[in-house]
């Protein structure tokens, strides 16, 4: 479970934990290398790295809509490969879980882009490889992008609608999000509580702010047994 997608939620739709500012995990992202990072002092990255981080983001919506709105070719790229990237790692999350089967692929999508996750991920790269060659030698009148054919770009997001329809919205999947939601739904009320039991490296004036910092840099299994721990403890 992806604890930043889930932090998302719990903090902006659960009004007796919510965060006044929200929560989104590019921006936390962010966040983590301007702010966090380097004992507090952040890193000195430029301008277009930071726009890479900020620009890539999971959503219901069509995630390959309105490309050419991303500051810089660098965020293109970031935005595009973590597309090729979470839908490839989500299908093979789902098949594992036994919530979809390989064969349950819409055939459109497989017969542009292949069977496999290798031939999926060879798929997706070489066309946007292929298609995004001209950012080299972008000619004066021309808008250079990195870039999907329509039919791949059509594919992918078959892909990606398949996904929201079977796997992230399936009454299997919400109930262990729900579970997820409880465990950090406890971590937040508890150091808003007991902000004195936060560590010391987690800097910052404002409480909430500090403790949503905090969650969001836990890995799965440490907060679930943290949580377990803090319940026995309080």
């Amino acid at each position: 479970m992806t604890w930043g997608i889930l932090l998302s939620a719990i903090l902006v739709k659960n009004s007796s934990t919510r965060y006044s500012r929200g929560f989104s995990h590019n921006e936390q992202s962010l966040r983590v290398v301007d702010l966090l990072e380097n004992n507090g002092r952040g890193l000195n990255l430029t301008w277009e790295v930071r726009n890479g981080i900020v620009s890539h983001s999971k959503s219901a919506t069509g995630m390959l809509e309105n490309w050419g709105k991303v500051g810089t070719l660098e965020g293109e790229v970031v935005r595009i490969s973590d597309a090729v990237a979470y839908v490839n790692h989500d299908i093979d999350d789902a098949v594992r879980a036994g919530v979809i089967a390989a064969t349950d692929l819409p055939q459109a999508a497989v017969n542009i882009l292949g069977n496999s996750r290798s031939e999926r991920i060879n798929a997706m790269v070489a066309d946007v490889i292929t298609s995004s060659w001209a950012v080299r030698r972008p000619e004066p009148l021309a808008q250079p992008a990195v870039r999907m054919t329509p039919a791949v770009t059509e594919a992918t997001e078959t892909l990606r609608r398949f996904l929201f329809q079977n796997v992230y919205n399936v009454q299997a999947v919400r109930r262990k999000a729900l579970g997820a939601r409880s465990v950090l739904d406890r971590l937040y009320r508890y150091y808003l509580q007991y902000p004195e039991e936060l560590p010391a490296d987690i800097n910052g004036a404002e409480t909430a702010r500090r403790v949503a910092d905090y969650i969001a840099s836990m890995t799965d299994q440490y907060a679930a047994r943290l949580a377990r721990k803090l319940t026995r403890t309080r």
